[in-house]
């Protein structure tokens, strides 16, 4: 059974693992975009997964109202000191946030449609997991990208 600190535990990881790329990236790298289809820089993959904590957490488990763009996370940029207070933030919010979850109750805000008959959409402990699942595929991405912008950076 997911609990509270077995949460937390996960989720810090890979936000601890994602600000300590952004921190050794620099402003430079973390904006740049590796030369693939559809790649995403680090700044912008950092930012949708606050998208990401602060819609499933903060709005699907916890109800408040959020204003998300999700489209705009994949294009933002800027320099790395504020994305990573944003982190420390979000990891705040995210404590007060499982702090007030009923694991086992419905949703306290709208469920997207796409997930509404799915257990992401049925519980506050799935819609969590959502988050955690977000949260790691998007920390191994991270480092894929990071390894790439590093070797085109030694070549």
């Amino acid at each position: 059974m997911l609990d509270e600190e077995t949460f937390l535990y996960f989720t810090d990881r890979a936000l601890d693992g994602m600000t300590a790329i952004l921190a050794a990236l620099g402003d430079e790298l973390a904006n740049t975009r590796p030369d693939l289809p559809g790649a995403n820089s680090p700044y912008a993959i950092v930012t949708h997964c606050l998208g990401v904590m602060a819609a499933w957490a903060g709005h699907v488990v916890a109800g408040r109202t959020v204003d998300r763009d999700r489209e705009a996370e994949f294009t933002s940029s800027g320099p790395v000191a504020p994305l990573l207070d944003r982190v420390a933030q979000a990891k705040d919010q995210l404590r007060r946030d499982i702090a007030a979850a009923d694991f086992a109750a419905p949703p306290r805000g709208d469920v997207p449609a796409r997930y509404a008959g799915t257990p992401i959409g049925q519980r506050q402990g799935a819609a969590l997991v959502h988050v955690l699942e977000e949260l790691a595929q998007h920390h191994g991405q991270l480092e894929l990208t990071r390894d790439i912008l590093l070797a085109r950076t030694r070549s």
